[in-house]
């Protein structure tokens, strides 16, 4: 590639020059294209930081909203940019749920894995793609374990019309789609029963207290929560 010598880039316009420069070899294309997606802001979609656009929406809403635009755009539909809409469930419990760079160091595989276990769609699926992961790459590192688990978890939320789980070492919220399947019985009694645990913040909003600085007695207490909750016949 040629360019005049007196030529004034931009930032981002010499960040795309150094890795065009960069990326010789086989695989380039992805290389770029990634190198690409940070210039543009959507930050480190595969490891254990999110920065730019991606961290306001979070990775799992990201995803959905990109499916539905491609689905969209195949069926000839204008896509939809209205995140009532999608179902996604934004889970932030602030724990290391990721796949390691030292597990899987190939970028282009440990995305094919990211796209796998957020497509799984009930628990079976899930146990049989750690099998498979075990049987490729070895034994499962407790942060993957983790994303396994939250992964679960984005599935029984999902079931019960659960819009948002935040959790951090001392507290957190469920938040509640308008169209929520849970019995509204079962969120009461579990406030009667446990008050020193749990309060309503407005219709849609249940706040709790749990002292949890482990990630596995975090997940504990919620999917303990979700136990008790009772779908509206």
């Amino acid at each position: 590639m040629l360019l005049p010598t007196q030529t004034k880039l931009s930032p981002d316009a010499q960040k795309r020059i150094d890795a065009i420069q960069a990326a010789s070899d086989l695989g380039a294309g992805f290389t770029l294209a990634s190198h690409d997606l940070e210039i543009r802001g959507a930050g480190e979609l595969l490891g254990d930081e999110q920065s730019g656009h991606l961290q306001k929406i979070g990775f799992t809403l990201f995803t959905e909203m990109l499916e539905e635009a491609v689905a969209a755009i195949k069926d000839g539909r204008a896509p939809s940019i209205d995140l009532e809409t999608i179902k996604a469930v934004d889970i932030n419990l602030r724990i290391p749920a990721l796949i390691p760079d030292d597990y899987l160091p190939d970028v282009h595989i440990r995305l094919i894995m990211y796209k796998r276990i957020s497509a799984c769609k009930d628990a079976d699926e899930l146990r049989e793609l750690q099998v498979e992961m075990i049987d490729r790459f070895g034994m499962l590192p407790k942060p993957l374990q983790l994303l396994f688990r939250v992964t679960q978890l984005k599935l029984a939320a999902q079931g019960f019309g659960i819009s948002k789980i935040d959790a951090n070492a001392v507290s957190g919220r469920f938040e509640f789609r308008p169209d929520t399947k849970v019995d509204g019985l079962s969120l009461i009694e579990l406030v009667q029963q446990q008050p020193q645990l749990f309060k309503f913040s407005g219709p849609n909003q249940l706040n709790f207290t749990h002292n949890a600085e482990q990630p596995d007695d975090k997940l504990d207490f919620i999917d303990a929560v979700l136990a008790r909750l009772r779908i509206d016949a």
